[in-house]
């Protein structure tokens, strides 16, 4: 008998129990679904403090830091969207989210990529899929368009926040945060 099949499904188990393991997308498996064949560029940027201040200020939460990742999608000679990644705390442990937005401004797709905190507190994709077509504006709220998240309110603000954190910094980025 291989040991291995026994220890690993008693570890996945383990750790899973603890929030520290997820089926989750990798990076590259959330841009693929986001856009299939599209050619996605990474991108850097260290936002100037008047950026950061604006990028708050439009999105009515805290931006957690100046260095900021992106991933730009073409296609056929055209941008297709950017993504944008955003690792903010749910509770006590840290969430990643991967933003993808469409060149008119609106969410693509949001899709979690890391979550710590304990596996009952994830959204499911069927709420988290609640984003999808939304721009930054009012309704882009618990009080406004997106549904709360029973027994999971921390998480439900953090997805929230992410998402107009990620179209702010998408609106100064591209020079319309003025």
């Amino acid at each position: 008998m291989n040991l291995q099949h026994i220890l690993r499904p008693a570890a996945v188990l383990l750790l899973a129990g603890h929030g520290l393991w997820a089926a989750l997308p990798t990076t590259q498996q959330a841009l693929a679904l986001a856009l299939p064949g599209a050619e996605w560029t990474r991108k850097e940027y260290w936002l100037t403090e008047p950026q950061a201040q604006q990028v708050q200020e439009l999105a009515g939460t805290a931006l957690a830091g100046l260095w900021q990742v992106s991933y730009e999608a073409r296609g056929g000679g055209q941008l297709l969207g950017v993504a944008y990644l955003d690792t903010h705390r749910v509770r006590t442990l840290p969430e990643t989210t991967l933003v993808v937005i469409t060149p008119d401004g609106r969410i693509q797709r949001v899709e979690v990529l890391a979550f710590r905190e304990p596996q009952e507190y994830l959204a499911r994709e069927a709420w988290v899929r609640q984003f999808d077509g939304k721009r930054l504006d009012a309704q882009l709220s618990l009080k406004g368009a997106i549904r709360p998240l029973s027994g999971s309110t921390l998480t439900a603000h953090a997805l929230t926040d992410a998402a107009r954190r990620m179209l702010a910094l998408h609106q100064v980025l591209q020079g319309e945060g003025k």
